[in-house]
């Protein structure tokens, strides 16, 4: 029996080849949105004295006094010492290595005495400034005597000792407290802050006793 031929199917298309093609509709595509308006920043708000006060006591310098903080807030000073036991009480509380002092009518910033080595490896304490002897002899007469000027010095010393003074007042041991005046030329010197601090003193009240200035 010879096989069946082959069956094929027939494919038709469906519809009509003359119909038209419809389109696809296009999608719509939402608008990109627009970039946002640039936040313009507020002005900076003004610093509060508390801040003023912290700021000048980092500058650093001679004490910050309640007149010269006035001078900077343009108004009076007498919230200094309520500022000065705020930053305190902050201070401790974040077990910060540095504290304000009282010192000399005004108040400074001063590392803690646990601190104070490193600062004078980074500043230089009377050793590290190489002070001689005749140097703090000198720088004796001045803490003992102050303010007094280069002509009492050399009296007390029997020596010039303009050199020597002029030393201290580059390391910053001492300073002019009083100018000359028409009757006396010579100005007054007077200890700074930083001597105190090197010296590891709360005021010029802290002193040894003159019998014990050989310490110095």
């Amino acid at each position: 029996m010879s096989p069946e031929p082959h069956q094929f199917e027939t494919w038709e298309l469906d519809g009509d080849l003359d119909a038209p093609v419809l389109e696809e509709s296009p999608v719509a595509v939402a608008p990109a949105e627009s970039p946002p308006a640039p936040v313009v920043p507020e002005p900076d708000a003004p610093p509060s004295p508390d801040a003023i006060a912290e700021a000048m006591l980092f500058a650093g310098g001679p004490p910050l006094t309640a007149e010269k903080f006035a001078s900077a807030i343009r108004t009076g000073g007498d919230h200094l010492p309520r500022i000065v036991a705020d930053l305190n009480k902050r201070y401790r509380n974040q077990n910060r290595p540095y504290v304000v002092q009282p010192r000399e009518n005004g108040y400074v910033l001063s590392v803690k005495p646990a601190y104070r080595g490193l600062r004078e490896k980074l500043f230089g304490g009377p050793r590290e400034a190489r002070l001689s002897p005749p140097a703090l002899d000198v720088l004796s007469v001045i803490a003992y005597r102050q303010p007094v000027d280069k002509d009492e010095i050399d009296t007390i010393r029997g020596v010039d000792s303009g050199a020597i003074v002029r030393q201290l007042a580059r390391l910053g041991l001492i300073a002019v407290v009083q100018r000359g005046d028409s009757e006396r030329a010579n100005p007054k010197f007077g200890t700074t802050s930083r001597f105190l601090e090197i010296f590891g003193l709360g005021s010029l009240d802290d002193l040894p006793r003159l019998g014990e200035a050989q310490q110095l």
